[in-house]
């Protein structure tokens, strides 16, 4: 006589023994053996049912996602990280302009006027890549809004650019990045000012070294990064559930390949990896879009403030040091007001690394504007100490 399992295992039971939920243990004898052997062969085939149903699931959902487009994707070469001098500095200080008047155009324009201008980089002749925040499909303020991405187009276009290329990674089974441009107007936007609009995920990836990381040894990068002379940086100011913020250090971490997402590498480090990935290169220019921020909730969807206003900087650290103030005075997102501006783990482990200016060493120069633009910029100046 042997004994078998039959109906639903129970912690800790010792295997061969005929139970069930209303059932004490007992032995069975041959004439059930068949029997038995029968049920437990179909429950064994509803378990392989339900295992290739799931596998089936989840390829559907990759398909046609990004994550679906970067399974089996390498690296092709390895690089030096892409580390260009900060022209946008007046006496060792990082620059930080904000346009506040006009249309849409007219204040990127006055942002980087007042930290230099266009001419500090030499555009004439050079391929750029504009990378905005598209990590849906869904408006702004979750994406860079279009408008402001066709001006930054047109404005280089008319500094000279040979080509302008506009292009971003959307997140982890999201649509893939060119459809959420679609959706979100990004596309037809960059298109109709003259850009090429490409999506990360559609071509290769570079190994970076990140000296001096603690988390990371070095990062998988868009090879757009190498493929261009000019890399102009595009993010929004929005709040964000897992990294407390979004602007110009986490902007960049669409520029890298799914694999090392922060949320897929160390959840606990989130904010610190943030910085590190942005070890492997510097934007020429930061240019960021607060004409709608995020003041709550996000990265997906939030509260949206009317904020009117552009960003510009040389200096990743300092761009972000103004959103967060900006965000702060709203006094509606706990992640950000909870602590001072320069205590945010983001900025605190970017100045570690040197990856910018901190209090003391920024110039803070302000547009002309309404007095709502006044009250906003000195609500920003009382939150940095700039």
């Amino acid at each position: 006589m042997r004994t078998i399992r039959f109906c639903h295992e129970l912690p800790g039971e010792n295997p061969g023994f005929l139970v069930s939920t209303c059932q004490k243990r007992r032995p069975i004898s041959g004439g059930d053996q068949k029997t038995a052997a029968k049920v437990e062969t179909a429950m064994m085939s509803r378990r392989h049912i339900l295992k290739f149903s799931a596998a089936i699931g989840a390829l559907l959902a990759f398909h046609g996602s990004v994550a679906g487009e970067l399974l089996f994707v390498r690296p092709l070469r390895k690089e030096r990280p892409r580390v260009p001098i900060d022209p946008f500095t007046e006496g060792g200080k990082a620059l930080v302009g904000v346009g506040g008047e006009g249309s849409v155009e007219a204040r990127v324009r006055e942002a980087v006027a007042l930290i230099g201008g266009f001419r500090k980089l030499d555009i004439r002749g050079k391929t750029v890549l504009v990378k905005p925040n598209v990590v849906s499909g869904s408006p702004s303020p979750t994406t860079t809004s279009p408008e402001l991405v066709a001006a930054v187009v047109r404005l280089l276009y008319r500094e000279g650019a040979r080509e302008v290329v506009v292009g971003d990674m959307s997140a982890l089974i999201t649509r893939t990045t060119l459809k959420n441009m679609r959706k979100c107007g990004i596309r037809q936007a960059a298109e109709s000012a003259g850009a090429r609009v490409v999506a990360f995920e559609d071509a290769g990836w570079v190994e970076v070294p990140l000296p001096g990381a603690r988390y990371l040894k070095q990062a998988y990068v868009t090879e757009w990064l190498y493929r261009t002379d000019l890399f102009i940086n595009l993010p929004v100011v929005k709040t964000h559930h897992s990294a407390s913020y979004s602007i110009c250090l986490k902007n960049f971490i669409g520029c890298t390949h799914l694999k090392q997402r922060p949320y897929l590498v160390d959840r606990s480090h989130w904010e610190e990896l943030v910085a590190e990935f942005n070890l492997a290169c510097r934007p020429d220019l930061n240019i960021v879009d607060a004409t709608v921020a995020m003041i709550e909730g996000g990265p997906w969807e939030g509260t949206p403030a009317p904020t009117g206003i552009v960003i510009a900087s040389g200096d990743r650290v300092a761009a972000d040091a103004v959103g967060l103030g900006m965000i702060r005075s709203f006094g509606r997102w706990q992640m950000v007001t909870g602590k001072g501006v320069w205590e945010q783990r983001q900025i605190r482990h970017a100045l570690l690394l040197g990856l910018g200016k901190g209090e003391g060493e920024i110039v803070l120069r302000t547009g002309s504007g309404d007095e709502r633009f006044r009250e906003l910029m000195s609500a920003v100046r009382r939150e940095t100490g700039l």
